[in-house]
């Protein structure tokens, strides 16, 4: 059986614990590689290929579609779904999971940004400080912090936005002040739970910006309970997900993002998850062979 896990040509600076799962899926009789997602490959000579950590997709993002639907035409299962990565790449699920009761951070979208978007959404949230960031896109890329009663460069936030829809949303002091909460799902089934902190004068939470990673061992209920309630509304049960939640000023827990294409599953933050993630897959494509 043969499997490879979608990565990234040059891994320098970033933090990718998937070879953690290979020796646990060869001890299954498995064969693993972490391949990257541009490079020309027989997709027929694998079972199955799971995207892991194709960190650049959204650079290019047209070749990161073709590659998977190369993939979803052979004999390979592509895991998460096809149909699962397109209607995730673009932050308008938010809307639809708002729309099925999943509470968000409060979001407005804008297509090509103006300074009346901006000022409009300080007034609308009112908040002293925004978050714009694209309606796709990863790591943070093309993400603004903005304060109402500071100087707002417009005229480049309307050339990275122009022509290209994004997101406002009040900037959420919890991020600082206490971090990001990431429940990974295997399976549709919580599995373990981490809480991602920024570095100090910084607000981005990815490990690649020097956040820090602080295991969960017993997560509160409500915040279980918020990250059910988002993996529970889809139409499909994904094979893998990431449910990232920050606290609101009302002590709730609100949803960032549903990461469903290559979220970081911080294996080396729970001592059993790279093991069963590997029995997870090895009972997937078994089920899928018995079909």
């Amino acid at each position: 059986m043969n499997c490879a896990f979608l990565s990234i040509s040059n891994t320098d600076g970033w933090f990718i614990d998937d070879d953690l799962v290979h020796p646990h899926l060869q001890s299954l009789g498995w064969k693993v590689e972490n391949i990257p997602w541009n490079k020309s490959v027989a997709w027929n000579t694998f079972d199955l290929v799971i995207i892991r950590s194709p960190w650049d997709y959204q650079a290019h993002l047209d070749a990161f579609l073709a590659v998977l639907n190369q993939i979803d035409e052979s004999k390979a299962i592509l895991i998460n779904s096809l149909e699962i990565i397109r209607w995730n790449i673009n932050k308008n699920y938010l809307f639809d999971l708002e729309s099925k009761g999943v509470e968000l951070v409060p979001t407005i979208k804008a297509n090509s940004l103006k300074k009346s978007d901006v000022i409009s959404a300080f007034e609308q949230f009112n908040s002293f400080e925004l978050i714009v960031k694209p309606i796709i896109g990863a790591n943070a890329d093309d993400t603004f912090r903005i304060q109402k009663n500071t100087a707002i460069d417009f005229e480049l936030l309307e050339s990275v936005f122009i022509n290209r829809e994004c997101l406002i949303q009040p900037f959420m002091q919890n991020i600082v002040d206490e971090g990001e909460f990431s429940l990974i799902y295997f399976q549709g089934k919580l599995n373990h739970t981490i809480l991602k902190t920024v570095k100090t004068g910084d607000y981005r939470v990815q490990e690649e910006h020097g956040g820090g990673v602080i295991p969960i061992k017993i997560p509160d209920p409500l915040l279980v309970e918020k990250a059910n309630k988002a993996i529970s509304v889809l139409d499909k049960t994904p094979f893998y997900a990431r449910v990232d939640l920050v606290r609101t000023a009302q002590n709730s827990y609100a949803l960032m993002e549903l990461e469903l294409i290559e979220p970081c599953l911080y294996f080396r933050f729970d001592n059993n998850s790279a093991k069963t993630f590997a029995e997870c897959i090895h009972k997937f494509h078994k089920n899928k062979s018995k079909s």
